[in-house]
């Protein structure tokens, strides 16, 4: 049985009450949903994908490239927010509307993820939210 969350009891929460930390920053978008910006679980953070909002507006920026660079400095602006950078990633998943940008979107991405690369998902999917041309997730690790 699914209960609203305002009832349900997070066992968890109750008996480590750090094991999960949300993290946020309005150096990138306020969430559109229900979600968080990112959780940090122990030495692990999953940061939600990032679509190119800008933050200071919530407009989205125009054009692949102009959207692919917002979203890695949102996915930054988080990590950072995080105690991290996007070095610390070791899984990234890359939704794209048009899988023809992939290759610009590799450049893009190598200008804000060094070598050794993370793990890495390229989805052609059929929209984002928004009408955003690409959205970002990543997985970044403290240890």
């Amino acid at each position: 049985m699914h209960l609203p969350r305002s009832m349900q009891t997070d066992q968890i929460d109750q008996e480590e009450p750090n094991l999960r930390t949300a993290i946020h920053t309005p150096d990138a978008p306020a969430a559109i949903g229900t979600y968080s910006q990112a959780i940090r679980a122990g030495d692990t953070v999953y940061l939600s994908g990032q679509i190119g909002f800008d933050p200071a507006t919530m407009k989205l920026a125009e054009g692949l490239d102009a959207q692919a660079h917002r979203v890695f400095a949102n996915l930054t602006a988080v990590a950072r927010a995080a105690g991290l950078g996007l070095d610390s990633a070791v899984r990234m998943t890359v939704y794209l509307t048009d899988l023809a940008h992939f290759a610009r979107v590799n450049e893009i991405m190598a200008q804000y993820v060094a070598q050794p690369y993370p793990a890495r998902a390229a989805v052609g999917v059929a929209s984002l939210p928004r009408g955003a041309l690409i959205e970002v997730d990543a997985i970044l690790h403290a240890g």
